[in-house]
C-alpha cells in the first residue's frame, strides 16, 4: 500500500534506475507514516560515514503520542541497504549530474519501505517536451473516448 509519492520527481528528473530500501523510523513516526502523513518534496539521499541517510523527508508528529517538544519532523533518517547497494549508490551519487531521490514510501507487510531512484535532472527544454507529450496524450485519449 502506497503511503506517499513524489509526483514531481518524474517531471523534474529522468529516472535511470529504481531500488528498494528499508527506513529506520521511531515508533510514533511509523504510526504517523502509516496514516500517510509524509511529504517527499525536496527530499534526497546523502552519505555520512558511508551510511545512506534521507534528508528533508517530512513526517508529521503523531497526534495521540502527546506533547513532544523536541521532535523535528524533517530530521535525517537512516536507510537500510545491503553493502553492495550502498557502494553502488555512493559511486552513482559522486557522478556528475546524478542524484538519488525517493519516489514513494509504501508498506510491505508490517514494514515501511522506500523506493529510491538514481536520477538525472532535466533541462528546461526537456520539461517543455514532457508537458507537450502529456498534453498530446491527453488530447488523443479524449478523441478516443468521444
Amino acid at each position: 500500500m502506497s503511503l506517499a509519492e513524489n509526483k514531481k520527481a518524474f517531471f523534474e528528473y529522468e529516472i535511470l534506475e529504481k531500488l528498494e530500501a528499508g527506513l529506520v523510523l521511531t515508533g510514533q513516526e511509523t504510526k504517523s507514516a502509516k496514516l500517510g502523513q509524509i511529504d517527499l518534496k525536496g527530499t534526497y539521499v546523502t552519505f555520512y560515514d558511508s551510511q545512506p541517510y534521507i534528508l528533508n523527508m517530512h513526517i508529521n508528529k503523531y497526534k495521540p503520542a502527546g506533547p513532544m517538544p523536541d521532535y523535528d519532523p524533517t530530521h535525517s533518517r537512516r536507510l537500510l541497504l545491503h553493502k553492495k547497494q550502498i557502494t553502488y549508490l555512493q559511486g552513482k551519487s559522486v557522478e556528475k549530474g546524478l542524484t538519488i531521490i525517493p519516489l514513494r514510501v509504501y508498506t510491505k507487510g508490517r514494514l515501511v519501505k522506500i523506493e529510491l531512484a538514481v536520477a538525472k535532472g532535466k533541462k528546461l527544454y526537456d520539461k517543455r517536451e514532457s508537458i507537450k507529450n502529456r498534453d498530446l496524450k491527453r488530447e488523443l485519449d479524449r478523441a478516443r473516448k468521444n
